[in-house]
This record gives C-alpha cells, structure tokens and sequence, in this order.
C-alpha cells in the first residue's frame, strides 16, 4: 500500500481546500473557507514547532497521502486541550423527576443543560476520507493514526479525550436541532451559524444563548428525534470510536445535537496496545498487518506494514519502511491492524 498519514504543511492547502468542498457541509472542523482552512494550516505549523511538551491550545492537521501519486486523500485533525482559549460548550442530558401525589403521577423530564464541563479534554476531529478512497480500511488508517501520535506525545494531551460527531441534517443541510434552539436566538439558519463558528469561534454563544435549562418536552418532535443521533454518513465513525473505547454520556453538541463522544486517553484501545519496537535489517519472513508510526511532531508519519516481531525486534516490510523512512536500528511503535 502506497498511502501513508504525515503532518500536513501550508502547501496542502489547496487539496486540504479540495476535502473541504466535499464534506457536504456541516463539518466544523473542516469548513469551506480558504482563508479559515490556511489559518489552520498556519495553527497546525505552530502546534508541531511548539518545543514545550505541555497541553495547550494546539491543533495538529494530518494529512492522508498517496505516496505513488502525490495526491491527498483525505484530513484529521487533533487538539491539544479544548476550551483554553475560549468556552468550550456542550449540551448535558440530565433528567428532573417530579412526582404529584393529588394526580398520582410521577413526572420525569429530561432538560438540556449548557456546560463547559469537558474543557482540558484533548479532541480528535476533522476526519475525511475522499468518497473514491473509501476501502482498504484508509479510514482507520486515518483515525487509528491520531491515537499513536497522541501516545507518542503523551505529555501535549489531557486526561481524557472527546469527539464531536455530526448530526442529523436535512439534505438542505438545515439541522432540525438548530431550527428549534439556536435558530430562535441568532436569527441564523444552521449553514450560516456553523460557518460562523468555523471562523469566528463560540463566543457569540456566551452572549446571546440561553443560560437556563431548556425543556426536551417542549421541543418538537423533529428537533427532540435527533438529539444523540449522528448524520447517517457518521455512523461508521461512532462505530470506530466505539471500538476504541469511546462512550456517549449524554453531551450533545450545541449547533445540531450530535453526539459527543468521551474517552480516558490511556485506556483507548490503540494507545494501551501500541508497543515500541526496534527495527531489523531484514524482510520478514511472515509476520502480521500492523499500523506502524515513526517520528516526532512535523516528523511524524504512520502508514500499515507487514510486520514480524521477535525478541531481537521487528522486521518491517521495505515498502513501509521507505514510506516511514525509517532505517534499522530505530524505534517505531506499532499496533496491531
């Protein structure tokens, strides 16, 4: 296989662009504004020259690359530590039960909460994988690499790690969700609010969104059928995170009420089973598939390898090793596939 993830530079920017377009929309991380997605570019570039290994306010951009034909495929993205700089809001589920004795009922409703309780976390996000490049497991290959970069960086991360997942939206890309909450407030279709949080970030949320619980019951019906639900093209994501070890604990996001999905960062699958491994001078003579990462920061590249592990080592197919660039002598670390 000739793909490989490396740290994205401000040359990728028109392919980065390319991605953007075909996103459908929707997709905070990676919105269809060049002057936004080069800014990006310029933040990522920052955060793998920052020397200090501490959680900051970071952004790491990847890059999926065909190595053969020098095209990009596909982006993901990782945060260092979200709400460092500005609020970082969700919606929490919580439920208020309230019993009548003179109706001898008992009542339990369900209430939308503003918080900012999963600030520090570190985020993944900003996954995209070009429609025409769907198979071959390039989508783990893409998602599965942010976690051993984030094992290999482990000092620059937080305690715990969420990921936002898109919700349910009409094929118009109006969010059922937005119309019946934020639509009320900000005088803003869905479309025009996520790009201006895509460009201007959240803080015209702490000005004008309402700071008292909201009811689920008195939403409608379309609105309060989508809350915790992904976009249907997201589904295959959850699954992946689930695998991980991800859960969903009742935080929605607050522009289409998607899931967010939380995890501890040490016990997500990848980062607990990923081992250091020093690299033979040889071919294996068997072995198995792995995902195979090597380098620091901007140095950083992952692709999949065949890969036989001894007592002495790890020989690693020279296919791979040419796309790590990796030279025998040198620590890798790996994961099974």
């Amino acid at each position: 296989m000739s793909f490989r993830i490396r740290a994205a530079r401000q040359s990728d920017l028109r392919a980065f662009y390319n991605l953007a377009k075909l996103t459908g929309g929707g997709f905070t991380n990676l919105p269809a504004e060049k002057a936004t997605l080069e800014a990006k570019l310029d933040k990522s570039a920052a955060g793998f020259g920052r020397e200090t290994d501490t959680p900051g306010d970071d952004l790491y951009v990847f890059m999926l690359e065909n190595c053969e034909t020098k095209q990009i495929r596909g982006t993901c993205q990782v945060f260092g530590a979200v709400g460092t700089d500005r609020p970082f809001y969700s919606y929490l589920i919580s439920t208020l039960t309230q019993r009548s004795d003179e109706l001898a009922k008992t009542f339990r409703n369900q209430l939308l909460n503003l918080t900012t309780d999963l600030e520090g976390s570190s985020e993944v996000g900003g996954l995209f994988l070009h429609p025409h490049e769907r198979a071959g497991g390039l989508g783990l290959l893409l998602a599965r690499s942010r976690y051993l970069f984030i094992k290999a960086h482990r000092e620059r991360f937080g305690d715990a790690v969420l990921a936002e997942l898109r919700g349910v939206m009409d094929e118009g890309g109006h969010s059922p969700f937005w119309d019946a909450i934020g639509g009320r407030f900000f005088g803003m279709t869905f479309p025009e609010a996520d790009e201006f949080n895509a460009v201007h970030g959240t803080q015209f949320i702490a000005d004008l969104f309402p700071k008292s619980p909201i009811y689920m019951s008195m939403l409608p019906e379309s609105a309060r059928a989508v809350i915790g639900q992904p976009h249907p093209t997201g589904r295959a994501a959850l699954k992946m995170l689930e695998n991980e070890g991800f859960v969903w604990d009742c935080y929605v996001d607050i522009f289409d009420g998607g899931p967010t999905v939380t995890a501890r960062t040490d016990d997500i699958r990848t980062i607990r089973a990923a081992s250091t491994l020093r690299v033979l001078d040889r071919e294996p003579a068997g072995g198995e598939p792995m995902l195979v990462a090597h380098g620091r920061l901007h140095d950083f590249v992952a692709c999949y390898a065949t890969v036989e592990v001894s007592d002495d080592g790890a020989a690693i197919d020279s296919a791979a090793r040419k796309l790590l660039d990796v030279d025998s002598g040198e620590e890798v670390m790996a994961v099974p596939r």
